[in-house]
């Protein structure tokens, strides 16, 4: 079945010039990108993103580094979006992710790890909805 996903170019991703090469990634493994934008968070908007993290010991560093630059937020689709995305990224820790995978290739380290993944479908839906309206995603034209 095909869904969408939100995926977040980090701000680590943005600075160290590598969006470029984290997207030509991403197409390979045939997503198809459905919105795009450049996004500079505030605090308050990190805080309320990240506020299921909020009881946990790395609230306060995910928000400050999340606020702390640009990050490109995209909506992607394809067959089973979610669990292939978390797939082709890896695990949070990049010492620990599968060979291969983007953050094994491109993050420094569990903080700062390049890029953010929705975890559910469910998430996925609200994550989207954080950043882009309906009318700011392109309908996926099948081939008829």
């Amino acid at each position: 079945m095909r869904e969408r996903t939100l995926a977040i170019l980090k701000p680590d991703c943005v600075r160290r010039k590598l969006v470029g090469k984290v997207l030509d990634r991403i197409l390979e493994a045939g997503f198809e990108i459905v919105g795009m934008k450049l996004v500079q968070m505030t605090e308050a908007q990190a805080k309320q993103f990240y506020a299921v993290h909020r009881e946990r010991p790395f609230y306060a560093d995910l928000v400050r580094f999340m606020s702390s630059g640009r990050s490109v937020a995209l909506v992607l689709e394809k067959e089973n979006a979610v669990a292939a995305f978390r797939e082709l990224i890896g695990a949070t820790d990049p010492k620990e992710a599968a060979p291969g995978t983007i953050r094994r290739e491109f993050a420094e380290n569990k903080q700062e790890n390049i890029v953010h993944g929705s975890d559910s479908e469910e998430t996925a839906a609200k994550e989207i909805a954080f950043f882009f309206s309906e009318a700011e995603l392109i309908a996926n034209q099948l081939p008829e």
